[in-house]
């Protein structure tokens, strides 16, 4: 059985903590509220971190790259573990205030980045405060 990784962007003042559906109990939650908020600022309030625009703000306004590099080896060691050890589940999720800019970005980056490395596992990336969920 391939390991799923199940990724979401949640907002912490919206519908709070996602939930382990697996049983499992567990997994990563990173939070992205220390990091500069986009949506305080009126050009960005009804974007979302998936558009260019907002996706440059992030990328040149705050520290998510170097947040993003620690996130990615800690995930990456726990995928390794875990399809070492045959598990089926893994839950990450990221919160922002609102769920629309920066745990979007941060999403959507480690699912791009987990794809790349790992093409036998599958993912779930569920952003809650969107309405959206894909599978790859």
């Amino acid at each position: 059985m391939a390991l799923k990784v199940s990724i979401y962007s949640f907002g912490y003042n919206k519908s709070g903590l996602p939930k382990d559906e697996t049983g499992n109990g567990g997994g990563f939650i990173f939070d992205c509220r220390f990091m500069h908020n986009p949506g305080r600022l009126e050009e960005f309030k009804l974007r979302t971190g998936r558009e260019t625009d907002v996706i440059q703000f992030i990328e040149t306004q705050t520290v998510m790259i170097k947040f993003l590099e620690s996130v990615f080896a800690i995930v990456d060691a726990a995928v390794d573990n875990y399809v070492e050890r045959n598990f089926s589940d893994l839950l990450v999720g990221f919160g922002c205030t609102g769920g629309q800019h920066r745990s979007v970005y941060a999403s959507e980056k480690l699912a791009a980045h987990l794809r790349a490395k790992y093409p036998s596992i599958s993912i779930e990336l569920t952003h809650r405060e969107l309405g959206l969920k894909e599978s790859f």
